[in-house]
């Protein structure tokens, strides 16, 4: 009856791999065995390579781009590896060669709001189309690409926060908690050396760029780590490979121990929209060998649910959003019941994203509101207080320097300079409350953040079997 079993399940996931990877040649019937009979086919399978269309290549920009025509070209670099079946096919690092393809035009409300704010040259809408890779080998690959619109920020990995003593020693009582602390740190490592690769431009350039910023008529820039996912249009092919019988006999065999894999979320998910009980999908990136054996293909599909959700609310409450995996299945069908834990997710910088000891993710607000918001507050009522002591109005506005701040602080660096030309004391203090009340609003009264889960976002979960 074992054999019989287990000559089942091979024949299943056969057929699987076929449905994913096309197989070129299959073992005819009369080489499966019967009841008792050893179940490991005589011959090796060819499989072809082939990555398929809809797969999102992530490329990241490796040095500043100031935005000026269409056709301008872009150069960056692929920071998560694509593979085929179990072969790196596209390695980490690739060159992508692309184009500025459009380049959209700015709303006529959000040019009035940032101009409310002294922004005179708000940010269009740039979208970019990738059309090459070039290897570490030389060889050319020329793709055709769906480029989703840069996000806000560079990209950056966070991980899932390091466990205390005591949930470590209760974490020790589930097998899949053994293994994926190292491997968590290791995916941490890649990332981080991937990062390394992007040209980073100095403080002073920094500094530069944040200071052309506050200008009411200013550039536009893409940052270096900038990141798009580029989107296959058509499918890349790189030959075939041939798998021993063996290897295809193990896969689907998760064991007790667990292991970490790369995987991206094809449900997007959103801390505002999504309810308890919610399917969540991931596709495997990178296939899962342990001890040599493989024993999940890129291509597994994992499935879960959401297990808690908080939308964000009112006087800054942010979101809270957990999801949990519990099913791994192959491309044939062939489930297996899992457990286990997120890790790591990849986002823009900025969002200021944080994931609890249990892969919770909740977004988190930055210590220094309070700072900022208490300097403005400051400055608005000091200068009121002067009026109050009996000050006249038509002094400097309680110093250059105040007013000016005053200035920046309710209109940027248009109001700096109307503050110290004018030298009122009335024009700095309307500067100055304005600049406060919006200070306290947005960091304290407005909305919160939601958790975003865009898809195709890339994760790492630690599995195991129950």
């Amino acid at each position: 009856m074992r054999g019989v079993s287990r000559a089942i399940l091979f024949v299943s996931i056969s057929s699987g791999l076929l449905c994913a990877q096309t197989l070129s040649t299959r073992p005819p019937a009369s080489e499966i065995p019967a009841a008792g009979q050893a179940t490991t086919p005589a011959t090796d399978t060819a499989i072809d390579l082939t990555v398929p269309a809809g797969t999102p290549i992530k490329i990241a920009l490796d040095q500043e781009i100031k935005i000026k025509k269409v056709g301008q070209p872009v150069h960056g670099k692929v920071v998560d590896p694509v593979y085929a079946f179990d072969k790196l096919v596209v390695p980490r690092g690739t060159e992508a060669f692309g184009t500025i393809s459009q380049i959209d035009d700015v709303s006529k409300k959000l040019r009035t709001l940032d101009a409310l704010d002294a922004n005179f040259s708000p940010p269009h809408p740039v979208h970019i189309a990738f059309n090459e890779l070039v290897l570490a080998d030389g060889k050319h690959l020329s793709i055709e690409t769906l480029v989703t619109p840069a996000p806000d920020g560079v990209l950056e990995f966070v991980a899932a926060r390091a466990r205390t003593p005591a949930e470590t020693e209760n974490a020790h009582k589930n097998v899949i908690s053994r293994n994926v602390a190292e491997a968590r740190d290791a995916a941490k490592k890649q990332w981080d050396d991937a990062m390394k690769q992007l040209h980073e431009p100095g403080k002073m350039h920094k500094l530069e760029r944040r200071a052309e910023a506050e200008l009411p008529v200013h550039g536009q820039y893409l940052d270096p780590g900038t990141g798009f996912d580029a989107e296959l249009k058509q499918p890349l092919n790189f030959g075939t490979e041939q798998v021993k019988a063996e290897t295809l006999a193990g896969i689907a065999s998760v064991p007790a121990s667990g292991g970490i894999v790369h995987a991206r979320l094809t449900t997007a998910l959103s801390s505002a929209t999504a309810k308890k009980g919610d399917a969540v999908e991931a596709l495997l990136t990178e296939p899962l060998s342990i001890s040599n054996q493989l024993v999940l293909p890129v291509g597994s599909r994992i499935t879960g649910s959401v297990m808690e959700v908080r939308p964000a609310r009112y006087l800054k409450h942010n979101g809270q959003l957990r999801i949990l995996f519990h099913q791994v299945e192959l491309p044939g069908g062939v489930e297996q019941k899992i457990e286990s834990s997120l890790e790591g997710v990849e986002v823009s910088r900025g969002e200021n994203l944080a994931l609890d000891a249990e892969g919770g993710a909740q977004v988190t607000t930055p210590r220094t509101r309070y700072f900022v918001t208490a300097v403005q507050v400051m400055l608005a009522t000091s200068v009121i207080g002067d009026r109050d002591a009996g000050k006249p109005a038509s002094s400097d506005g309680g110093g250059v320097g105040t007013g000016a701040a005053n200035g920046a602080s309710g209109f940027r660096f248009v109001g700096a300079v109307v503050t110290a030309v004018a030298r009122s004391r009335v024009v700095s203090s309307g500067f100055g409350a304005y600049g406060a009340s919006m200070s306290v609003y947005n960091h304290f009264l407005s909305r919160g953040s939601d958790v975003v889960y865009p898809k195709d976002m890339a994760m790492v979960i630690g599995l195991g079997t129950h």
